[in-house]
């Protein structure tokens, strides 16, 4: 009952990437806010291929657009991310 009333009404929030603009990492279970609402952070690291932070979080659906910007609370304080296609990094597959 629950999965056919969420099918109807449609999904409160989607998983997103997203890389951060201001200094600062946001880790599993940061608070995240949005014009639409608040959201989570779900992970969060460093990349060293990319050379920036970047991270997954649940955001409200009305914010889930690729730029849109949302603050993410690194130990109480906001810093700024934006959200960022995925996959963040796609190999070249070169055929020998």
């Amino acid at each position: 009952e629950a999965l056919a009333a969420q099918k109807a009404a449609g999904v409160p929030r989607r998983l997103v990437g997203f890389e951060m603009t201001d200094r600062g990492i946001a880790r599993h279970g940061y608070a995240a806010r949005t014009a639409a609402g608040p959201g989570l952070v779900t992970s969060g690291t460093h990349s060293p291929t990319l050379g920036k932070p970047i991270g997954l979080a649940m955001l409200p659906v009305d914010d889930t657009a690729v730029g849109t910007e949302f603050d993410a609370e690194i130990r109480g304080r906001a810093a700024k991310a934006r959200v960022a296609p995925t996959p963040f990094y796609k190999r070249n597959k070169e055929v020998a």
